[in-house]
């Protein structure tokens, strides 16, 4: 029995041992990086999760083509991501990722106040404002508040068990709006780098009611996708899409895509890539056959974010319907790419063409110098534009001014 006793005191104090011996699991962002790179020091860049002053942020190293003014909208909003305007453009509010809050910024004439709608949610990213109620959408949570214009402390109707969310947080945190049909549209990521999702409720974008009644996938084969928006005439959705990482600095691509046939179309993920790269890891006969291919390549590992097609009077006519895009900028490759917001345009036959529109982010294009990351587009009832910086938590305002005509000279 003494004997018993001891093997099993010994096995007792043996388990810890074993546990700690075996080794934990690589943390998300490194699934899928190859032997061949194992020292590479590549990692995500940490976000700023305190207030930066307004007096820290360096405004003017932005640079905008000639006529346009950019300026220090709002600050205070560490973590700041995706914005939704309320119908009188009075407030802007803001969703986050790793702090876990949503913001209301109050336009109060000559300056702007900030205060927390929401603490301590699960990467609540997605934000949408819809016929005078905020929709908040986390990755575990869908909260409305009805009339909070005028009732800053209503509190949320809980439409959680409604919208049918899968648990998996790796790429599910969201970015959500209202289509032209009404309905709420709502991209769910692939849960890892690069794999076979573990169910079909990933990879996807999908479009609800209001309520969360009537849930329909419209694309599918979609990795990351965190920003889209509608052409005005066409209706049709464009979104960004964010390629895999560990495949080199030069590949793949994000993407910019479309989808002409809700319901009918894959993207690819996870088997093919950009313009027709087969993925090495995640193999299949004839990968990109049936693969609807990107409209536009939007930079190798740029972190393409938002989307805005551009409707407004106060920019040149030039700028109708275009896009302005947010890329927040490359951790997955040695030399910076994106930190920028770009102008695209489709033109004749479908070709679509891409020009720098706000830079500056990034003081040295060879090296990681960046002060800030541009992440989603907005655009004010008076045609001005808004754009947030995750990295500093700033909302600028981006304006038009014709420039005046030279005088003539004098005879």
């Amino acid at each position: 029995m003494n004997k018993l006793i001891a093997l099993a005191v010994a096995a007792a104090f043996a388990a810890p041992a074993l546990s700690q011996d075996k080794p934990k699991p690589p943390p998300a962002w490194q699934q899928g990086k190859p032997p061949a790179m194992g020292e590479s020091k590549l990692a995500p860049h940490a976000g700023k999760m305190t207030e930066t002053p307004a007096g820290e942020i360096p405004v003017n190293k932005l640079k905008v083509p000639a006529g346009f003014k950019v300026e220090l909208w709002a600050s205070g909003l560490p973590g700041g991501r995706a914005m939704a305007l309320s119908e009188d453009g009075k407030k802007v509010y803001v969703g986050t990722r790793i702090i876990g809050r949503v913001y209301e910024v109050s336009d109060e004439g000559s300056k702007r106040s900030v205060r927390v709608v929401v603490d301590k949610l699960t990467q609540p990213s997605g934000v949408a404002f819809n016929k005078g109620s905020l929709y908040v959408m986390a990755i575990d949570k869908v909260l409305r508040y009805d009339g909070i214009e005028k009732n800053p402390s209503v509190q949320p109707v809980d439409l959680t068990a409604k919208f049918d969310l899968p648990k998996e947080q790796h790429h599910n945190w969201k970015y959500i709006a209202f289509g032209p049909d009404g309905k709420l549209y709502v991209p769910f990521g692939g849960p890892c780098n690069i794999c076979e999702p573990p169910t079909n409720e990933y990879a996807q974008i999908r479009r609800y009611n209001a309520d969360g009644s009537g849930k329909e996938v419209i694309a599918r084969g979609v990795r990351n996708s965190v920003g889209f928006d509608w052409h005005p005439k066409t209706k049709e959705l464009w979104f960004t899409d964010h390629g895999r990482d560990w495949l080199g600095d030069n590949t793949p691509n994000d993407e910019l895509n479309k989808i002409s046939k809700p319901g009918k179309e894959f993207f690819g993920f996870p088997y093919c890539h950009a313009q027709g790269i087969a993925d090495p890891d995640v193999k299949k006969a004839k990968p990109c056959d049936g693969v609807t291919k990107p409209m536009a390549l939007m930079g190798p590992h740029a972190a393409v974010m938002g989307v805005k097609f551009y409707t407004g009077k106060m920019f040149p006519a030039e700028y109708q319907n275009t896009m302005f895009i947010a890329r927040k900028g490359s951790w997955n490759r040695s030399k910076p790419n994106g930190f920028d917001v770009v102008n695209v345009r489709e033109g004749e036959g479908g070709k679509v063409t891409m020009k720098p529109f706000l830079t500056g982010f990034n003081e040295d294009k060879e090296s990681y110098k960046f002060w800030g990351r541009p992440a989603y587009v907005a655009q004010m009832p008076d045609g001005a534009l808004l754009v947030s910086d995750e990295q500093v938590g700033a909302i600028y305002r981006i304006s038009y001014q014709k420039p005046k005509a030279a005088a003539a000279p004098k005879k």
